[in-house]
């Protein structure tokens, strides 16, 4: 390890170009030279808001051409270059212009202003261009991972996941299946220009049954200006001995049109833990999105497409094929499958192709009130592959088309200076079709159709200088019919006989026909506050009401779920969740210093749970069964985030989260829910050594303490007598800490083009580790030290 840190410090002490570092600083104004206070200035990779007096101050400028915009609420944005040599002094008057406003400025002045939201900006999520959406949102504090081995991972936002956290992809709900707990969100987080995170039900624009919170998803903005730029990624790693390449292209003309075109493809075989391989983990991604628009002087369009496609190998030791063996892979720790590395993906594995097509029209009636269209289609195929044999052995066991197509209508507008507001109507159609003659099984998730309507209202008033108040409503209106079989023998022991008869509408063999049709009525609100305590300080406040519909697996669910290798029982008595969460923030940002903390307090009736409850001996092998149910729960926590810059070129930056939960039913610890977590990382940077950046993250996971038991007992085979076993299911694995290590430096390639070097070791010291939220950490370690290579070339 010293010769690698030897060779970046004299790789960075061997420069003989050196920059000198200037400062930017200026005032922003509107024409009447009044101060816009807030004001955004990114001035390359430097951001700073304007101060109540309009001015600003940016230092660290190294010599060259630096890219600078300045936005505000209300005002043309504006776009130039400057050529910095010394110290610049900006003094800048905006136009009002409201035409030219972009969605992410509108969407911050409601939806946003007064929860706890956080960000993830371009240059941070260029170090995740190999990883998913779930792994760069752990940036965040409050927000862990729900994980199915090494490559799916979904977000979890203070404990909740799935269909509580809500995805918005370039303004559009993401519809994927995301009701699986092994189902990652489908898109491909190099088309992301920046992410927020809002934490807890204030998303009402999106929907109301964000429990969890809102990941809002947005593409990199184009200027109003004629301007071509783009960016080539490549990464390798040693850990999957693959890699990735991204690229796009973005376009700008100054009559308003714009293009931008992005590719992304990625290639890993076998991942491995410290001491052996993770048999059959390799994945593959071929992703691509396009975009085309126009911003005129009162009104503008849009035009989308992504098309996202994977192939995800599951670990072939959660397949397991004896009873005796699945019960000593969970005992023991041993993985029961291992094999030489290759990059071959057999069965067990998943192949999924997400296609999203958007159309968005808005236009001015004044420079006050704005409108907005937008129609999207979605169409997400699942295909998931089980250990079969025979001419069936290439056949997939779970095939699902599910088709989506949305419309919003969006108006907003300024009663006063004071007082804006914001209202919507959003509809959607979904058909889900489970392609059972193709997979020749009983399908998991049945055929359904589903209709949703919305409608929601939020305004907001400024009391005075330091005071921001906001309220919103939202009423939903969701409808579901859905086809589905049932063995008459799981029918009778779940106690639908006597339940639902009703719904029985025909007879095949051994299985009723059924018809099961759900109508739901929800109402969601949300009232936050703002105050500007001072200049550095400001105080944050939500209280927020949010109802979720149980989702079709937690309805449906009746067989294997061939991804995990667990059968899953949903429960057709399932009431929706009805949520009432509380959360305050204090932030602090000063030269040198910042910090947030967010306690909040979450209390959920009627909410959803899978637990283990035994194993099934099925023709396929064994597997451990997980039901559907519903308790009352109660969720407390707080998350932490400080910056400190304690020396001219070190800086500290921490986040800390921890979150109680509680099955208030049975007074009982919730299960899955994420432990205590701390991370601290020590970054050295040294602009004039061509922006070297020298970094070392301590990740600390303490061992998850509070959670139910959940073990059970099955009869195993010995000596031809039956000897009742306990399967330990439930107690977590123990808490770890894990050291990595980063660096990048940028050189100037050409007059207008920059590269960027980055050399990472995940995992330095080789941890062997579990985590408590891998459904796999059953069977097997989690990854062992990755080394990795990034080459970024911005042109």
């Amino acid at each position: 390890m010293r010769y690698i840190l030897f060779f970046v410090f004299l790789l960075a002490g061997n420069q003989t170009l050196v920059y000198s570092q200037h400062t930017v600083s200026g005032k922003i104004t509107n024409e009447k030279k009044q101060p816009l206070a807030g004001s955004h200035i990114h001035a390359g990779t430097f951001f700073a808001n304007a101060a109540a007096d309009g001015s600003f101050s940016i230092s660290g400028i190294p010599n060259g051409n630096l890219a600078v915009t300045i936005e505000y609420l209300g005002y043309k944005t504006l776009d130039t270059v400057i050529a910095v040599h010394k110290d610049v002094v900006l003094d800048i008057s905006l136009k009002p212009e409201v035409s030219q406003l972009s969605e992410v400025v509108l969407k911050k002045t409601l939806s946003e202003k007064n929860a706890s939201t956080q960000e993830i900006k371009a240059n941070v999520l260029e170090n995740y261009s190999s990883e998913s959406l779930g792994d760069a949102l752990k940036e965040i504090s409050g927000v862990s991972s729900l994980k199915t081995g090494s490559t799916i991972v979904k977000p979890i936002i203070n404990g909740l996941h799935s269909s509580r956290v809500l995805i918005v992809n370039n303004n559009v709900r993401l519809e994927d299946q995301q009701w699986g707990t092994e189902h990652a969100p489908n898109m491909d987080v190099n088309t992301a220009g920046k992410i927020s995170v809002i934490k807890g039900a204030s998303g009402l624009q999106y929907g109301g049954d964000a429990i969890g919170g809102t990941v809002i998803i947005e593409l990199a903005h184009i200027p109003v200006k004629d301007t071509i730029f783009g960016k080539t990624i490549i990464n390798g790693a040693s850990n999957g001995r693959g890699g990735s390449i991204s690229s796009s292209l973005s376009k700008g003309y100054e009559n308003g049109w714009n293009w931008n075109l992005q590719g992304t493809f990625k290639y890993f075989g076998d991942f491995e833990a410290p001491d052996y391989v993770l048999s059959n983990t390799g994945n593959r991604e071929r992703n691509l999105s396009a975009s085309l628009g126009y911003k005129g002087e009162n009104h503008g369009y849009s035009f989308f497409y992504s098309y996202f496609n994977a192939e995800i190998g599951i670990l072939r030791a959660s397949h397991i094929s004896g009873i005796s063996d699945l019960i000593r892979a969970i005992n023991s720790g041993q993985p029961q499958v291992i094999r030489d590395f290759t990059y071959d993906i057999n069965a067990p594995k998943q192949e999924l192709q997400h296609h999203l097509g958007k159309i968005n029209y808005y236009t001015y009636f004044s420079d006050a009130s704005k409108l907005s269209l937008q129609y999207a289609f979605q169409f997400n195929n699942r295909l998931e592959f089980d250990l079969r044999r025979g001419d069936d052995r290439n056949k997939a066991s779970v095939d699902l088309d599910l088709m989506t197509h949305s419309f919003n209508a969006d108006y907003e507008a300024n009663f006063s200076d004071k007082m804006k507001y914001k209202a919507g109507i959003s509809g959607a159609y979904q058909n889900n079709a489970a392609n059972t003659g193709a997979t020749e099984v009983r399908a998991l998730i049945p055929n359904y159709n589903k209709f949703d309507a919305g409608l929601y209202a939020i305004a907001s008033y400024q009391a005075n200088e330091k005071l921001v108040l906001e309220i919103g409503f939202r009423y939903d209106f969701s409808h579901i019919d859905a086809k589905k079989y049932y063995l008459k023998s799981r029918w009778t022991e779940r106690g639908y006989d006597r339940d639902f008869s009703d719904i029985i509408i025909g007879e095949e063999g051994q299985q009723w026909y059924t018809n099961p049709v759900f109508t739901y009525h929800n109402f969601s609100g949300s009232l936050g506050a703002k105050y500007e305590i001072n200049d550095k300080l400001h105080w944050f406040s939500n209280i927020g009401v949010a109802s979720r519909n149980p989702n079709p697996a937690e309805l449906f669910s009746d067989g294997l779920h061939h991804a995990t290798g667990q059968i899953e029982l949903g429960d057709l008595r399932l009431q929706r969740e009805v949520a009432l969460k509380m959360s305050t923030a204090l932030n602090y940002a000063a030269e040198g210093f910042a910090f947030e903390i967010n306690p909040y307090f979450n209390t959920v009736s009627d909410f959803k749970i899978l637990v283990p409850t035994t194993i099934i001996l099925s023709n396929r092998g064994p597997f451990p069964v997980w039901e559907y149910r519903q308790v009352d729960a109660r969720m407390f926590g707080i998350d932490l985030t400080a910056d400190y810059d304690f020396a001219k070129n070190l800086n500290w930056h921490s986040t800390a989260a921890f979150v109680y939960g509680e099955d208030a039913t049975n007074d009982k610890p919730l299960i899955d829910m994420p432990p205590l977590n701390l991370n601290n990382t020590l970054s050295f940077k040294k602009e004039n050594w061509n922006h070297l950046v020298l970094a070392l993250k301590n990740e600390t996971v303490f061992t998850q303490q509070r959670y139910p038991n959940n073990d059970f007992y099955v009869d195993v085979t010995d000596s031809g007598e039956p000897v009742s076993t306990l399967v330990q299911i439930s107690k977590p694995p123990k808490g770890y800490s894990l050291l990595h290590f980063s660096s990048e430096m940028s050189f100037d390639v050409l007059k207008k083009s920059k590269m960027t070097l980055g050399f990472n070791i995940q995992n330095l010291l080789n941890t062997n580790y579990r985590d408590y939220l891998n459904r796999t950490r059953f069977y097997a370690d989690d990854l062992g030290r990755n080394f990795r290579i990034q080459l970024k070339l911005n042109y």
